[in-house]
């Protein structure tokens, strides 16, 4: 005796659990809203970015799926959702700030390279 039972359907196949699928798509990407703790110009903010993208492939994953990550970014959602599909990355926040790879790899992304804050300055 189990807690899960399952029938066949008319056509003699047993029904999937939606639960048991074991990869969550995100069907459309969203363009993050955030605010910057402290007010940033944007030379600063493309500094953040570019410290951000030259040392965070150092930490693990694949340099292929972090420049995949990185194009995505600067792209707009639809064009993300391509890159994203070709470089089999799952994304599981539809702001893009969590997926992984094939391997499993966790790849996490700060605020500031998803979207420029709300509070940029001129």
């Amino acid at each position: 005796m189990g807690c899960f039972q399952s029938k066949e359907d008319a056509a003699g196949a047993a029904p999937r659990p939606a639960a048991a699928s074991k990869e969550r798509e995100v069907a459309q990407l969203k363009k993050l809203v955030w605010r910057s703790e402290e007010p940033l110009d944007a030379a600063a903010l493309q500094r953040k970015r570019e410290e951000f993208w030259d040392t965070q492939p150092y930490y693990g994953g694949s340099r292929e799926i972090w420049d995949a990550l990185k194009a995505a970014c600067a792209s707009d959602p639809e064009m993300a959702k391509v890159l994203l599909d070709a470089a089999e990355v799952k994304v599981m926040k539809a702001d893009m700030s969590v997926s992984y790879d094939a391997r499993g790899f966790r790849y996490e992304l700060p605020p500031f390279v998803l979207a420029d804050p709300s509070n940029l300055t001129a």
